[in-house]
């Protein structure tokens, strides 16, 4: 689950992570009072106005602003909300702004040799590691930093069965080049970082820049924070944080329906139990000759009421010319999803595209009847190549 950067700054906090201080807004005239409300606490007379999406590249696209008075604050402010921005991640449909973070301005008037560091933690899957990520390149976009300077990308891996070892946040700050009370107050936020996101349960926290004051004090300028959807059930304080907003409202409605769906760029839609299963036949629609419009899994227990969320999620992308519908019956029988489909196919109505059912697993073959005697346009298929001959003709 991504989360905003104010909710992933407001975690780092609470484990002691020095932060960018900052109030979340989603009106001009909060955001003034919200800056003199942080002047105060502060300071600091000058502030920076942050769009609020799960995006990067926000400055790029003019959704961060530096404002010098409160003048600034409410007129840009006012430009930044309900914009729709448009960076290198949200896609060139953009996402609209709906809240602000007015935030203290750490590199304002009186700051002095400032200096930026990337740093992030993440799963390495392939080590069965977590790691942690540095460059001196704060502010860059890493993907950058990783095809033209590798050399200046630091890793450290984790070894889970111990933890964090102190030796190792060293290292990582003397890598980056740090020395005295900056080195020591980097190893500190090293350690801080790691514990929130050991123990938040997240699976990257990303803070670029890390900012490194003239008086050597180190903060997180910015958090991008993706925390695990599979362990919510041990974090009931961060449900609230979800901000459907921010996703695919087809996504949104599929996890209401307890499917798990990702929304596609081809002309064939897919219904099918099990990841590996989706993943194949996603395969045999390419092979085909079309693309899949999406990755739809029902899970084991495919009945009426999930096939027929699954059908009308598929039929709200309107690109979607044909659906392959693919299940192996193990945990749930092959006729009591044929007849699932047949009773789904009814409640919705007429469905304009052809759909094609691949059954393979327990009762198969009378799964297939069902099917083919439902005298709806609906066509069975018992192998992988019988599915994806069924596809070719109806794309042709």
């Amino acid at each position: 689950m991504n989360i905003h950067e104010y909710q992933g700054k407001d975690i780092l906090k609470s484990y002691g992570v020095r932060i960018q201080e900052g109030i979340v807004v989603d009106t001009p005239a909060q955001a003034v009072e919200a800056a003199r409300e942080l002047t105060a606490k502060t300071g600091t007379g000058w502030h920076v106005i942050k769009a609020q999406i799960h995006a990067g590249g926000r400055g790029k696209g003019g959704g961060v602003k530096l404002a010098k008075n409160l003048d600034e604050v409410r007129e840009k402010s006012k430009q930044i909300l309900g914009m729709q921005l448009i960076t290198h991640q949200t896609g060139p449909e953009g996402k609209k702004v709906n809240k602000v973070l007015i935030a203290e301005d750490v590199y304002g008037p009186g700051v002095s040799e400032p200096k930026e560091y990337y740093l992030s933690i993440l799963l390495d899957r392939g080590r069965a590691c977590n790691v942690i990520m540095a460059s001196t390149e704060g502010g860059m976009d890493i993907e950058e930093v990783a095809e033209h300077t590798p050399e200046k990308i630091i890793k450290e891996w984790i070894d889970p069965r111990v933890g964090l070892q102190g030796f190792q946040a060293r290292k990582v700050a003397f890598a980056l080049g740090l020395s005295g009370d900056a080195f020591k107050e980097m190893v500190k936020f090293i350690n801080a970082l790691y514990k929130a996101y050991v123990e938040s349960d997240a699976s990257m926290f990303e803070i670029n820049p890390v900012l490194k004051t003239s008086d050597n004090r180190i903060l997180a300028v910015d958090a991008k924070v993706n925390l695990d959807d599979n362990a919510m059930f041990r974090h009931a304080d961060f449900v609230p944080l979800r901000d459907v907003t921010e996703e695919d409202p087809l996504e949104v409605e599929a996890s209401a329906n307890d499917l798990n769906y990702v929304k596609l760029d081809g002309n064939v839609g897919c219904m099918v139990n099990g990841a590996g299963l989706a993943m194949a036949t996603m395969d045999i629609i390419k092979l085909s000759g079309g693309e899949p419009a999406n990755f739809l899994d029902v899970g084991g227990g495919a009945n009426a009421k999930t096939v027929e969320a699954g059908f009308r999620i598929i039929l709200k992308d309107p690109n979607v010319k044909a659906i392959l519908i693919n299940i192996f019956g193990g945990i749930v029988r092959c006729d009591r999803v044929a007849t699932g489909v047949v009773e789904a196919y009814k409640a919705i109505g007429d469905i304009p595209v052809p759909i094609i059912v691949r059954l393979q697993g327990t009762n198969a073959v009378e799964g297939a009847k069902i099917i083919d005697e439902s005298g709806l346009k609906v066509f069975s298929a018992i192998s992988l190549k019988d599915a994806a001959t069924r596809v070719t003709e109806v794309l042709a």
